[in-house]
């Protein structure tokens, strides 16, 4: 089952912004939430207050990110670069 990945607005801006600042890591960022659509629940991902509240980091970066079995939906909620 594949999953469709959605982006909250803020996520979208955030990414915009990380465009001009590092290119290359936004790429290997988004690469990563891609992969999310076949494997939701990858190792390294951990529950954040719930099951189907999740964190993931990749590099400097974190994504957080809402998994909606119901309908099959992964809404990135959150993505961030870490200090």
């Amino acid at each position: 089952m594949t999953y469709e990945i959605t982006f909250e607005p803020s996520a979208l801006n955030s990414a915009a912004r990380f465009l001009e600042e590092d290119p290359s890591g936004l790429a290997l960022v988004l690469d990563t939430i891609d992969k999310l659509a076949d494997d939701p629940r990858p190792t390294g991902s951990t529950p954040y207050g719930s099951a189907d509240l999740r964190r993931l980091r990749v590099g400097d970066y974190r994504v957080m990110y809402v998994i909606e079995d119901d309908v099959i939906r992964i809404l990135v909620t959150h993505l961030g670069r870490t200090p």
